[in-house]
């Protein structure tokens, strides 16, 4: 599911090369209504991860990390009681104008550091209980920070995106008077509420939902409608700062990271 900045680019100016396209009584229209509940994949870049608290302040370089998938299947994602597991996205929108809609919801993610990767560590560790760990690290030196004991670090409930954002929708192609063919673009910003599970050290994680910061993103996607129910697919490219993330029980232990992402959608809906 590699995605360049090629593909991203010529799917988010897809519908600005299309003419807009508006029929009177459209599912489009001002004062429409529309809600979806779909599944996303997502790609992150490396980012440096700041640790900082009583007895410790080091950061870790260019470290690698991947969402994880749920397994497909009846369940859990149309299990009543589950449908929360894997990667969601669910969003409300509105027509404020022909053709555009202002949406709220959440992109459920999930983000999860790579294991058995040598990442670059500078700072100091000091009373972690384990003296191979408590030292002085100097810029260049290299760690696997997966090894026992040290570090596990994942937003896993989930890297919970809640935004706001703005879509134009520019309908391709009629089909017959119930079905078509649309494109969508949008913008979007938010702010970022994980559960975040960290074990570092011999430390008590956190384990609770917290504001850790901000994020934006831009998207392109195809949209197919069949009378009022519809399904489309949306890339979305975005940037995610998190300058305040619970790691452990205790409060004066943080951590920090910004990354960019690449998520790739695919939701139903309903207009109302």
């Amino acid at each position: 599911m590699k995605l360049n900045f090629s593909l991203r680019a010529m799917l988010f100016c897809l519908s600005a090369l299309v003419p807009s396209a508006y029929a009177e009584g459209s599912i489009h229209d001002k004062g429409s209504i529309y809600v979806f509940w779909g599944w996303n994949r997502s790609q992150y870049s490396k980012s440096d991860i700041h640790f900082k608290g009583n007895g410790y302040d080091f950061t870790l370089s260019d470290v690698t990390a991947a969402d994880r998938q749920t397994a497909v299947g009846i369940d859990p994602y149309f299990r009543p009681d589950g449908i929360t597991l894997p990667q969601t996205n669910f969003k409300v929108g509105y027509f404020i104008a022909d053709n555009l809609a202002l949406s709220f919801g959440v992109d459920h993610m999930k983000y999860v550091m790579d294991q058995n990767q040598m990442a670059k560590i500078e700072g100091y560790i000091t009373g972690s209980g384990n003296p191979a760990f408590d030292k002085t690290y100097v810029k260049g030196e290299r760690i696997d920070p997966s090894q026992d004991g040290f570090l596990k670090f994942e937003h896993t409930d989930g890297l919970n995106h809640l935004n706001l954002e703005i879509n134009r929708f520019d309908e391709l192609y009629r089909f017959s008077p119930d079905f078509s063919i649309s494109a969508v673009t949008g913008a979007g910003v938010g702010i970022l509420m994980p559960r975040t599970n960290v074990t570092l050290f011999d430390k008590k994680r956190h384990d609770e939902f917290h504001f850790a910061g901000w994020g934006t993103s831009v998207k392109a996607g195809i949209e197919f409608n069949y009378k009022r129910f519809f399904t489309r697919t949306e890339v979305k490219y975005g940037y995610i700062d998190m300058p305040d993330i619970r790691t452990t029980e205790s409060s004066t232990d943080k951590a920090s990271q910004h990354f960019t992402f690449t998520e790739l959608d695919m939701v139903f809906g309903y207009y109302f």
